[in-house]
């Protein structure tokens, strides 16, 4: 076993202790080893983001993944989606999940059988399937989306009514910007869904110079207070282009580490401490190193539905 070293935090950035430096050493010396890429999602702890290759939002990390040539390894630092998204678009690599119960209550709400009965009462319309979805309800779907590019996807697709599954609170941030009728699956965020009002509100009176950006999953009633409405990838180019040097960042507290990484001279504020999901905090140093060393745990999707999953992902990517 190995000692979970934590982090002593100085001038707001971590410092790796002892423990810390040789889990990294460890991580590093296998990585190579292996050929392996860590790629990490906007929501992990600073020390997982830290020690990736490349960190991301969903739609980064899927084309990352299809335009990987040489690793012969992907650990995939996120929930158990967005493995499975990688492996759909690099299925000759073998992909590995640090904790195999990351999962994604969002992506739990819908079933194949359940979308199959809904399209069977509106069977002109195409389905359109939020990448926060297993690969066997993505098999089902004609195109998915990320929360960057839900309205350029939806919009693709020309039809008078859309199915959209999972998120209906995406559904209905991308119904404000469309005039297609949208037929929203009642699934949720539940991290999302914590972020009230009053949150905003209340930082906006402790910060009012701040922009206040928020994830589109939030209900309707926190969108309403946003100066913007944008994915994390969309958060990171709204702090380096706006003139803004303070932001109150609604959506997980993971994003606030690539924030004040990437903009040192800034001021970001989240949004309240209900705003974390505890299942990406399950991929830690320790698990990274216990994947590489083991090579475990290997994500596999079944041919039948990976064919038809892996088509409505590259026709989002070919759409992006």
């Amino acid at each position: 076993m190995f000692p979970h070293g934590k982090s002593v935090y100085n001038g707001g950035m971590p410092t790796p202790t002892d423990s810390t430096a040789q889990l990294i050493a460890d991580i590093n010396r296998l990585r190579e080893e292996r050929h392996a890429v860590i790629l990490a999602h906007n929501y992990q702890d600073p020390e997982v983001q830290d020690i990736a290759d490349y960190v991301g939002d969903s739609l980064e990390l899927s084309i990352k993944s299809a335009n990987l040539p040489e690793p012969e390894v992907i650990v995939f630092c996120g929930v158990d989606f967005m493995a499975e998204t990688a492996k759909l678009l690099a299925p000759e690599k073998l992909v590995l999940i640090p904790d195999p119960e990351a999962g994604c209550p969002m992506a739990d709400m819908v079933t194949p059988e359940a979308l199959r009965q809904l399209k069977a009462e509106h069977p002109v319309a195409p389905v359109v399937c939020y990448v926060n979805s297993s690969a066997a309800v993505k098999a089902e779907c004609d195109i998915t989306c990320t929360s960057a590019n839900a309205v350029q996807v939806v919009n693709s697709l020309q039809a008078d009514e859309v199915i959209f599954v999972p998120d209906q609170c995406l559904g209905a941030w991308v119904q404000r910007h469309i005039s297609t009728r949208m037929i929203l699956w009642p699934g949720f965020c539940p991290t999302h869904n914590l972020i009230l009002p009053d949150h905003i509100r209340s930082q906006r009176l402790a910060h009012p110079q701040a922009e206040v950006m928020v994830h589109p999953e939030c209900t309707a009633a926190v969108i309403d207070l946003a100066d913007h409405v944008v994915s994390t990838g969309g958060m990171v180019r709204v702090a380096r282009e706006s003139a803004a040097q303070e932001f109150i960042v609604a959506t997980e507290e993971g994003m606030l580490h690539r924030l004040r990484k990437e903009n040192p001279e800034k001021g970001f504020y989240h949004v309240a401490p209900v705003a974390m999901c505890p299942n990406m905090k399950k991929n830690t140093l320790e698990k990274i190193l216990w994947s590489l060393q083991d090579l475990h745990y290997a994500v596999e999707v079944p041919a039948e539905v990976a064919d038809r999953a892996r088509r409505a992902i590259q026709r989002m990517i070919s759409v992006s």
